[in-house]
């Protein structure tokens, strides 16, 4: 039988990925609260199974002291120096008890049973927590298994992550069995395990969709400086090259413009422009605002503490939308 319980335990382990130390601790303290009738209800009391022969012993935590005034706790020194010949007063040993613990009856079997499965659902809640917290700002592709008040819930592997409503791009729709990529926005612990919240509406996703899509960036040739989107509708991202003979907007745009369409077509048809990073400020604004003809841009610096600068941009009337146009007529 005590061969039997480490083959299940490896079993186990194996089918889980978990720990086999922590399955031998589970079932310890899951057969240690099963036997508090025949043990005692003292804290001092633990249960120890052989890693390689599943034999069970039972110890009891005693104190060396001087006189002894519980025998459930202490141990006088005569006592435990004929046991240990370097015990000394204060210290505490582990004695083995002579009666290992009695057979476990039904309702006994079923604590132990319930402690160990949650154990075993404690450790692949961590395992999970583990594996995606660090993958916070990166991308996943995932299945859709359900949704729930409009919220998509995907299957990543053995866990499962949610797309919020807000963060779905507008008009997207889904059906179970759909495959998609989305950016890790957060991954937290929960009382019902870890909660894994993905978005496809931040300018994140869009700066990793770059990262994946072109090579030139994947190499550190080309480099995103940063991004701004309305999702669904249009996207501006700021690129720059760190050699001199590449051109880091072709490398965006691609041959007939072959990259940036698999990128606008992952976000259903999002319009986006590339531009030129700039050191200059000035320059760098008046870049972001084509197409519209930027005729001045001031810089203001902030005071000390009290905020980012801010830029005074003058446009020619003619590069204002046609509908501005209207209502300032």
């Amino acid at each position: 039988m005590n061969r039997e319980l480490i083959i299940v335990i490896e079993q186990i382990g194996r089918e889980k990925g978990i720990d086999k130390e922590v399955l031998f601790e589970a079932l310890e303290s899951a057969l240690l609260s099963a036997s508090r009738k025949t043990l005692g209800p003292g804290e001092n009391i633990r249960i120890h199974i052989d890693r390689k022969t599943g034999d069970q012993r039972v110890y009891c935590r005693k104190k060396v002291v001087e006189e002894v005034t519980d025998d459930t706790l202490e141990i006088s020194l005569a006592e435990a120096q004929a046991l240990n010949r370097e015990a000394e007063l204060g210290d505490e040993l582990d004695l083995e008890q002579e009666r290992p613990p009695q057979d476990l009856g039904r309702i006994a079997a079923q604590t132990v049973k319930q402690v160990i499965l949650q154990k075993v659902r404690d450790a692949e809640r961590e395992g999970i927590y583990s594996e995606f917290a660090g993958k916070e700002g990166h991308l996943l592709r995932g299945v859709v298994h359900r949704i729930e008040k409009r919220n998509v819930i995907l299957e990543i592997g053995k866990a499962e992550a949610i797309l919020p409503e807000r963060e779905q791009i507008p008009g997207e729709r889904y059906n179970p069995g759909d495959r998609i990529r989305a950016f890790v926005l957060e991954v937290r612990r929960t009382a019902k395990g870890p909660q894994i919240s993905l978005s496809r509406t931040h300018p994140g996703y869009l700066a990793r969709l770059f990262e994946t899509e072109i090579p030139e960036i994947q190499e550190g040739i080309v480099v995103v400086k940063a991004t701004a989107r309305e999702a669904g509708e249009r996207a501006k991202v700021a690129v720059a090259s760190t050699k001199r003979d590449v051109d880091p907007i072709g490398a965006c745009v691609g041959l007939r413009g072959t990259r940036i369409q698999v990128i606008s077509r992952e976000l259903r048809g999002e319009k986006i422009d590339i531009i030129e990073w700039s050191h200059d400020p000035a320059t760098f604004v008046a870049r972001a605002l084509s197409p519209a003809k930027v005729s001045s841009v001031t810089i203001a610096e902030p005071a000390e503490g009290e905020g980012q600068p801010s830029a005074l941009v003058v446009v020619t009337r003619s590069s204002r939308p046609a509908s501005a146009r209207r209502r300032r007529s």
